[in-house]
């Protein structure tokens, strides 16, 4: 993603910002809901990258659009328009999320499975996650049917591939030496 090490130095600024006057749930809240509605909304998405429409307009735009968030989620939207930096919007909410979650002792572990996973399964995956990490973790369900079948899971940099479309992968290699 474009400006990566860029988000990561505004989100840790709003973080700091935020913890330190007591509102860094709420500012959560807000970045969530922000990340949510630029990935989903393209009309939004393409207005926010777009060179030709000014700063100014990005800036009334997105308070009219997040009218109910936080003041430091407002006054985040002017240092974008001060430094001319919309186009990363997304990428600091992701990383304050991200961020936050990670001083908060949470961790997201990302499950992709080729179908949905029902609430009985996620209990279980869960429940053995718990004793692989120390952290309070969340599963995020990720549906790809490329994999076939199985399970890939990802928590922080660690990565357990069990599926299908791997173990055939392996077995195609192993045959083909």
């Amino acid at each position: 993603m474009a400006g990566t090490r860029a988000a990561i130095r505004y989100a840790k600024a709003i973080l700091s910002m935020a913890d330190s006057i007591g509102v860094a749930n709420e500012v959560n809240n807000d970045m969530i809901l922000i990340a949510s509605t630029v990935k989903t909304n393209s009309e939004l998405n393409t207005f926010i990258q777009s060179p030709t429409v000014s700063v100014e307009v990005k800036e009334k735009a997105l308070l009219e659009v997040f009218a109910s968030v936080n003041g430091v989620t407002k006054g985040f939207f002017h240092l974008l328009f001060e430094n001319k930096r919309f186009e990363i919007l997304e990428a600091i909410a992701v990383t304050y999320s991200d961020l936050f979650d990670s001083a908060n002792g949470m961790e997201v572990a990302k499950v992709t499975t080729a179908i949905p996973m029902d609430a009985a399964l996620e209990a279980k995956v869960l429940a053995k996650i718990a004793t692989l990490s120390d952290k309070k973790v969340t599963i995020k369900n990720i549906v790809d049917p490329a994999i076939i079948g199985g399970f890939i899971l990802t928590i922080g940099d660690k990565q357990y591939n069990a599926s299908i479309a791997n173990r055939l992968q392996v077995l195609r290699k192993e045959l083909s030496n």
